[in-house]
């Protein structure tokens, strides 16, 4: 895959950031098996419990809006490392919380801190990739991150079955260190002092209102919180139906929840390839359309046949695999149009995808998980207006990402 910016192999140097905007889902995915024994052990309720998840959400959806921009500021390696390393700390700091408040305060300086990877590995690829090599490398980032879904639930289980549920902390603390020592050797300083935002946090406050102040970057972010939506609906939904309905063991739905990811990993893939000969707005319309189409097909399905394994799985797996598309796309589009302050526009998209997911999962509980049609509905709404925030972006002004 040739060489990285500033020497070294670039599928090294991909699959590091890769890592550090992994790590941080990876501490939820392999822990939530966990919960009941950690209930147990730190003396509260499962609910007790489930509240660490959203105090680790709200850091990460905290931890972008400071250190996106706070990067464009002071430059990249700076807050990637001493993020990724107190990723590590706090890690193994949740290995021994001894209660469940310790744990929640933990959970969310640990979603701070994991933050990190996220926003500012965005950044860093715009930093040093344009055009056609940006959209490249965005699909590249996608394909690798699709693996994660599948190995989390392996390599948790795996633990869970030999150890106690402190250990996947433990894990998580070694993978924090591990990534943080690569990342000191592989990733570059990739914002030298002349293109860094100056000003102070005034300075940060400006950068973000010029950038939402433009409707040309406002739509992808947007789209990508209606995807971001999409992609929590499908997480909460789809275990209550394959749980509660149709009755799939744990083991089963990971199955399912593995050729998913799967098909979202060769989906990213195609889209590297295409997008040699198309723009990436025509392929993230490509990308919503398919998305919405899967999920109307199952409304469809589900009224004409019932609730059936088949249908459902073969509706998810489109909608899945469309996210594919519409990852790539709107990095790559967003960053593109967002170019005067990366970081900035990295946390604005990573806030909008967290942020739309955390108000969308509860929206199916709400509205019943005694059947297929809560889940549908949710997701096809927020992929219809994906679609609609799709076709805007396409429309908008002359290319911007070196079509």
């Amino acid at each position: 895959m040739g060489a990285a910016p500033g020497g070294g192999s670039r599928t090294v140097f991909l699959t590091v950031i890769a890592g550090l905007g992994a790590v941080s889902p990876l501490a939820t995915d392999m822990y939530v098996p966990a919960l009941p024994d950690m209930a147990r052990s730190l003396g509260t309720s499962v609910a007790g419990v489930q509240t660490t998840l959203t105090a680790f959400l709200l850091g990460v959806i905290a931890g972008q809006l400071v250190l996106g921009p706070l990067s464009d500021l002071v430059g990249r390696r700076p807050v990637l490392l001493s993020g990724t390393f107190a990723f590590a700390v706090l890690s193994f700091g949740c290995a021994c919380a001894p209660t469940i408040e310790a744990m929640t305060a933990l959970r969310f300086g640990q979603g701070i801190a994991g933050a990190a990877g996220i926003v500012v590995g965005r950044a860093v690829i715009v930093d040093l990739y344009r055009g056609v090599e940006l959209s490249r490398t965005y699909a590249t980032l996608s394909a690798i991150g699709a693996l994660g879904p599948v190995i989390a639930p392996v390599l948790g289980g795996g633990l869970l079955a030999v150890a106690p549920w402190r250990f996947v902390f433990i894990a998580l603390a070694l993978a924090g260190a591990a990534l943080a020592i690569a990342a000191t050797r592989v990733v570059p300083e990739s914002l030298p002092p002349g293109r860094r935002v100056e000003g102070g946090a005034g300075g940060a406050l400006r950068a973000a209102g010029s950038l939402l102040s433009h409707p040309s970057v406002l739509v992808p972010v947007v789209t990508m919180g209606c995807m971001g939506a999409a992609v929590f609906a499908y997480i909460a939904g789809a275990t209550f139906v394959l749980h509660d309905l149709m009755h799939l063991s744990a083991t089963t739905s990971s199955v399912v929840y593995g050729i998913n990811a799967l098909a979202n990993l060769g989906a990213s893939l195609l889209y590297g390839r295409l997008v040699h000969t198309w723009r990436p707005e025509t392929l993230m319309v490509i990308g919503a359309v398919t998305g919405l189409g899967g999920q109307l097909l199952l409304l469809v399905l589900t009224t004409m046949v019932g609730v059936q394994l088949w249908a459902f799985c073969l509706c998810l797996l489109i909608t899945v695999a469309s996210f594919g598309f519409l990852f790539p796309a709107l990095s790559a589009v967003g960053q593109s149009r967002g170019r005067t302050a990366p970081g900035t526009m990295s946390a604005l998209l990573g806030v909008a995808q967290f942020s739309f997911g955390a108000a969308a999962s509860p929206l199916i509980g709400l509205f019943g998980t005694r059947s297929v049609g809560p889940t549908a509905v949710v997701m096809s709404t927020f992929l219809a207006l994906a679609t609609v925030g799709a076709i805007i972006c396409r429309q908008q002004g002359r290319p911007t990402t070196g079509h």
